[in-house]
């Protein structure tokens, strides 16, 4: 999967993401309930997934299983953004997200562990 997912798009995965295989059915009534979408909006935003390869279509029932796991958005989104908005240099994107707030020690430790583990 190389496209993009949008934000709408990424509403509809996570639903399958937190719940696990699901009909459109179901995906429609859970967003229904928790955004407001009619069934005609989630059944669109399902089949734009499907498109981009990040939802496969089984019968019967229109069942829908996710086919990317959210790491693998995750790393790509990231990897966009520090694109896009860093001329491609994590560590501007690291700086700006410490320069946010200030930290507790257990998640200063954790980053150590992070980056110390980074060039293995």
């Amino acid at each position: 999967m190389d496209a993009k997912l949008y934000d709408s798009e990424l509403k509809v995965m996570n639903v399958l993401w937190r719940e696990g295989d699901s009909t459109a059915k179901h995906i429609a009534e859970v967003l229904g309930s928790e955004v407001g979408w009619n069934v005609n909006t989630t059944y669109t935003l399902i089949k734009r997934c499907i498109a981009k390869g990040a939802i496969e279509r089984r019968e019967p029932g229109f069942q829908c299983r996710a086919l990317v796991s959210r790491a693998e958005i995750r790393e790509a989104q990231t990897n966009e953004l520090i694109g896009k908005l860093y001329d491609g240099n994590a560590g501007s994107l690291f700086a700006a997200l410490l320069g946010r707030e200030t930290l507790t020690e257990e998640q200063l430790s954790e980053l150590r562990r992070v980056v110390e583990g980074w060039d293995k």
